[in-house]
C-alpha cells in the first residue's frame, strides 16, 4: 500500500472525529470521537515510521495508546460524576455544575 492512502485514510478519521467533538452533545461519543482523533493520528505515525525505516514513530504511537488509556479512564469518571449529579450526560448541562 502506498503513503498517500494512509494518509487519506487517517485525514478521514481525523475529520469525523473533530466533526464528533463539535456536534455532539453526548459524553461517551465526544470521548469516542476524541479516540478516533488519536488513532487518526497513530495511523500517521506509523505510516511515516515505515516510510522511513526507523522505529521513532512507532514508539510514539505506544505513548499515544497509554495517554489515550489514561484520558478514557478519567474522561469516563468525570461523565459518570455528571451523570450521578445532572441524571444526564448532556455536555450542554455542565457549565451550570459550577460553583
Amino acid at each position: 500500500m502506498l503513503l498517500n492512502q494512509f494518509l487519506i485514510l487517517s485525514a478521514v478519521l481525523f475529520a469525523i472525529g473533530v466533526y464528533g467533538v463539535i456536534a455532539r452533545r453526548n459524553g461517551v461519543a465526544v470521548l469516542m470521537s476524541i479516540e478516533l482523533i488519536l488513532n487518526a493520528v497513530n495511523i500517521n505515525l506509523v505510516a511515516f515510521s515505515a516510510m522511513t525505516g526507523t522505529l521513532a514513530g512507532q514508539v510514539f504511537a505506544l505513548f499515544v495508546i497509554a495517554i489515550a488509556a489514561a484520558e478514557v479512564g478519567v474522561g469516563l469518571a468525570i461523565v459518570l460524576v455528571i451523570y450521578r449529579n445532572r441524571r444526564s450526560i448532556d455536555l450542554d448541562e455542565v457549565d451550570l455544575m459550577r460553583g
